[in-house]
Parts: C-alpha cells; sequence; structure tokens
C-alpha cells in the first residue's frame, strides 16, 4: 500500500471515530481512561483525547511530507495505538454505563481486581528482573540501550501498577470498614 492510500485508510477511520465519539464527546468521564504514554492529554472527557488524534494524524501527514521514515514508522505505531484505545473505550461504554448502576457488583469484584493487580507486580518485577539479567549479559551498544529503555519502561508500568494497587487496598479497607 502507497503512503497516499495508507493515509487516506487512517483519515478514513479518524472519520469514523470523529463520528462515533461526537455522542459522548463533552460527557465527563470519572477518571482518564488512557496510559499517560499513549496520550498526552489526561482530561475526562474523549473529545480531549480525539483532538490529539487529529493532532497526531496532521504531524504524520506532515512527516510523510518531509520523508522522515523512521518517525512515520512510530507515529503511525502511537496514531493507531491511539485509535484503538478510543475503539475500545467506546465499545464498553455501555457496560460503563451498567456499572455506574450497580456499585454492589463493582465492590464484589474489588477482591479479584485486586489479586489481578497483586499477579500484575508479580509479574512485571519478574520481567524486570529477566531484563536486568538479559542486561548484564548483553556485549553490544545498542542490546544494552535497548534493554535499558525496556527496563525502564517495565518500571514505570510496576509504579502505576504500584498506584492501582495502593488504590484498590485503600476501597477494600474503606469497604470493610463499611464506609
Amino acid at each position: 500500500m502507497n503512503r497516499h492510500h495508507f493515509l487516506q485508510a487512517l483519515e478514513h477511520q479518524l472519520v469514523l471515530l470523529a463520528q462515533a465519539v461526537a455522542p459522548l464527546a463533552d460527557r465527563p468521564l470519572a477518571y482518564s481512561r488512557f496510559d499517560r504514554q499513549l496520550f498526552q492529554s489526561h482530561g475526562t472527557r474523549l473529545r480531549d483525547y480525539l483532538s490529539e488524534v487529529e493532532q497526531n494524524f496532521q504531524s504524520l501527514r506532515h512527516l510523510v511530507a518531509e520523508n522522515r521514515t523512521e518517525r512515520v514508522a512510530f507515529m503511525t505505531e502511537k496514531l493507531v495505538a491511539q485509535i484503538g484505545a478510543l475503539q475500545r473505550e467506546l465499545s464498553t461504554q455501555a457496560l460503563r454505563r451498567q456499572e455506574e448502576k450497580t456499585p454492589i457488583a463493582i465492590a464484589s469484584d474489588l477482591y479479584q481486581k485486586l489479586a489481578e493487580h497483586q499477579d500484575y507486580e508479580r509479574r512485571l518485577n519478574l520481567m524486570i528482573q529477566d531484563r536486568e539479567s538479559q542486561l548484564d549479559r548483553a556485549t553490544t551498544l545498542n542490546a544494552q540501550q535497548q534493554l535499558q529503555r525496556e527496563v525502564a519502561a517495565l518500571e514505570g508500568r510496576l509504579a502505576r501498577c504500584r498506584q492501582a494497587l495502593a488504590r484498590l487496598e485503600r476501597q477494600v479497607e474503606r469497604r470493610e470498614q463499611g464506609l
């Protein structure tokens, strides 16, 4: 697929996404739904995230025009991930509205979520240990730099996981105290 067709296909996806977001664009969300590495926006409206996606698409167009291949690949990957995240968020809106109506169901899942996050934390720790061990054995500078980036990314994920764990633990504690 040549670049022109690719950009047209992406633009078509953005038009469809904008149409799907439109009815919910200004409805405030309870909290930011997306990873901070995926979106720079930290708002609670889908319109904020859609605007960022549209800006990134314009940046991608400029990068394609300038023939900056590496940046095009990076921006394309990010743009596709952002579009996918917004599409997933849109597809879960009916479930989210249902959850808002049944807080008891949410509370009953707290222990399950807590266990899941504890498992995530354990797995992230293992992944970090594995990458650090690979880093100790790495012989080339490129491999070392790549592994260092992976360790840094995993440590960021671990920090976010621990924040989520702390929130869940506070929720469980409040629940057990009857608050």
